[in-house]
């Protein structure tokens, strides 16, 4: 389930990003400190969406930054990222980008389910509310754990 992807300290509110490359570290940041990705898995989201392009923003101001799992992912993990000011990520029908969904997963087949509840959140206006008006992460977390 998604809730068992995401924990509390994961979650991170209104953070400031100068570009989208920052935007990409600092919602990684918190799967880095937690052991669930290495440096070298942000490293690769970063060079494959350089040569990619924004292959990460997946709807409307919605990115899922992640790589394969051969560069660093060590663990199933999701960490959600809601910036205080949207930033471009060069793709014109989506952005700007406002929520990051930064996941790991450490093969190909566990995070499917997850990535199924999400898929189902992204297209419920009130989650975009929770994300938007949210306090404290566990806003996030217990909406999610209710949908469920």
């Amino acid at each position: 389930m998604l809730s068992e992807m995401i924990k509390e300290e994961f979650i991170q509110l209104r953070i400031d990003a100068s570009d989208w490359e920052d935007a990409i570290r600092k919602s990684a940041s918190p799967l880095l400190n937690g052991g669930k990705i290495t440096a070298e898995y942000i490293d690769k989201i970063i060079e494959t969406a350089q040569t990619s392009g924004p292959y990460i923003v997946v709807t409307k101001h919605v990115a899922l930054p992640h790589a394969p799992t051969q560069f660093g992912a060590l663990d199933l993990a999701m960490g959600i990222t809601t910036l205080k000011t949207p930033i471009a990520s060069g793709n014109k029908a989506n952005d700007p980008v406002k929520y990051l969904f930064c996941m790991s997963a450490k093969d190909s087949e566990t995070h499917l389910e997850s990535m199924a509840e999400l898929v189902n959140l992204l297209s419920d206006q009130k989650f975009y509310q929770v994300l938007d008006t949210a306090e404290k992460p566990m806003d996030i977390l217990n909406y999610i754990i209710e949908t469920e």
